[in-house]
């Protein structure tokens, strides 16, 4: 049950883990077949947190 006084607390980190999750299962969703490791990396944008050649 939420607090009585409105106060509302964001876990940021939590919020972009759910929007990565939400991500890969529509990815997944959409695939003919089962996604490859470099696909769900691209999904999740693993080389943009790396500083890979996607970052750039």
């Amino acid at each position: 049950m939420a607090p009585v006084g409105g106060t509302a607390v964001q876990d940021h980190v939590a919020l972009a883990e759910i929007e990565l999750c939400g991500e890969l299962i529509i990815a997944a969703s959409a695939a003919e077949e089962r996604l490859s490791l470099e696909s769900i990396d691209e999904v999740l944008r693993v080389d943009e947190e790396r500083g890979g050649p996607a970052a750039r």
